[in-house]
């Protein structure tokens, strides 16, 4: 959840009939709402080149890929970039319109300082969402034909995604609780649980076949279940790892390209047409997720001139559980997820209110000095600030998007020392 205290809600007041002769009043026009803050373009765009860069070299040059299969992925990457260009122009647009209907909060972390009591647009994730959905149904038009094997899954993840972002968009509207959300991700999971075709087969680790009998074992129903919880899990993991500025949005800018770089390699190294095709279906998927969410970072980094609000923190989640269970690497997955599953497992005591858990379990802050101090309160967040000592608010985002980036290449390390003996 962001760093943020929603608005009071103020009671409507009663209708007033207006004299017949009384002019009517003027609406608030657009110059009355507060200005919005610049993207920080200056910032993405450089960083985004040092990752695109060499993912095209890579793509292009390294590995030998189908050329149809490589065709598929640039456009896509086309039209995920003209989505960047969409969300930098749409978000000011949306934030005038959210404000407008008191959809703002207030920046915790600045509270005490000028800038605390500004009125921060809210749930500005709905404007990605939408742009995400509209690249990823359009690019159907130029990857799949009517009769393809992967059309029906990749229409009911697109529905899975939308049902998400629907029900975070409610959650920021109507402030579900705790125990609700929880929930929330398994119907949203629904229509992709009914519409998988794949397999529900798990290779087990060489080093237990001998105790279990077989190399390949069938679960079934229980793979599916294990579906869903996954799911569950991904959705609110990136809604409890949050609190400061952009890092929602950083999280989940650094695990989609970890999600690009895996997909790739796994493309390149194998002869496999099935096996490529589910790593392209991840990779259609993703890409639009990386570059909307790059755009969102360029107003959400510090200091934020819009908040993401559940509904983003909902529908990243769930598009990169999509992704992951889809293109068949939901271990990968989770050990890309290693902050947030930590997050997790610090958090439980308070999430099932074993001990009391405030709404907002976030540091406090010293306005005279600017920096944070952490509470004991069992977030990654408080407990880096307890390990390593306060920082200002950027400081600490930063520490935690690099564990998240350490933690992606020690995925990727595992990988490779556990690949011919592990599996």
């Amino acid at each position: 959840m962001a760093a943020r205290r929603k608005s009071s809600s103020i009671p409507a007041k009663p209708p007033q009939i207006s004299e017949p002769n009384e002019a009517p009043k003027p609406k608030a026009s657009s110059a009355d709402d507060p200005p919005l803050r610049p993207p920080k373009l200056g910032l993405i765009v450089p960083a985004s080149a040092l990752f695109f860069i060499p993912y095209f070299g890579f793509l292009y040059f390294y590995y030998d890929i189908e050329p149809s299969l490589r065709r598929s992925i640039a456009i896509n990457a086309a039209m995920s970039l003209a989505g960047f260009v969409v969300v930098v122009r749409m978000i000011p647009v949306a934030a005038k319109y959210v404000s407008r209907r008191s959809l703002f909060g207030y920046d915790i972390n600045k509270k005490g300082t000028p800038q605390g009591s500004i009125k921060v647009p809210e749930s500005l994730g709905i404007v990605i969402g939408i742009v995400y959905l509209v690249i990823a149904i359009v690019f159907q038009h130029f990857n799949f034909t009517s009769d393809s094997n992967w059309l029906v899954e990749y229409n009911a993840a697109l529905a899975s995604i939308c049902f998400m972002l629907l029900l975070g968009f409610v959650d920021d509207v109507l402030d579900i609780p705790w125990r609700i959300k929880l929930v929330l991700p398994s119907f949203a999971a629904l229509p992709l649980l009914m519409a998988y075709a794949g397999h529900t087969t798990i290779i087990i680790p060489k080093p237990l076949i001998p105790y279990v009998g077989v190399a390949v074992l069938d679960l079934g129903w229980i793979y599916k279940l294990y579906m869903g919880l996954l799911a569950v899990f991904c959705t609110n993991a990136i809604n409890i790892h949050a609190g400061l500025n952009g890092l929602e949005v950083g999280q989940t800018v650094v695990i989609s390209a970890a999600i690009l770089i895996h997909n790739l390699m796994q493309i390149g190294a194998s002869g496999d047409p099935e096996f490529q095709q589910a790593h392209a279906f991840s990779i259609y998927l993703v890409q639009p997720l990386l570059t909307t969410s790059l755009a969102l970072l360029s107003f959400n980094w510090y200091p934020s001139s819009v908040f993401v609000g559940d509904t983003y923190t909902y529908f990243a989640g769930m598009a990169m559980a999509v992704v992951g269970i889809l293109g068949h690497f939901s271990e990968t997955l989770l050990l890309f997820f290693l902050p947030q599953v930590l997050n997790f497992l610090y958090s439980c005591p308070q999430l099932f209110k074993i001990i009391p858990c405030p709404r907002h379990r976030l540091p406090r802050f010293d306005p005279q000095t600017g920096l944070l101090t952490g509470t004991k309160d069992g977030t990654l967040v408080n407990l880096f600030l307890r390990l390593f000592g306060r920082c200002t608010e950027k400081s600490l985002c930063i520490r935690l998007l690099v564990f998240q980036a350490l933690s992606c290449v020690l995925c990727f390390w595992l990988r490779y020392v556990l690949a011919g003996w592990y599996k």
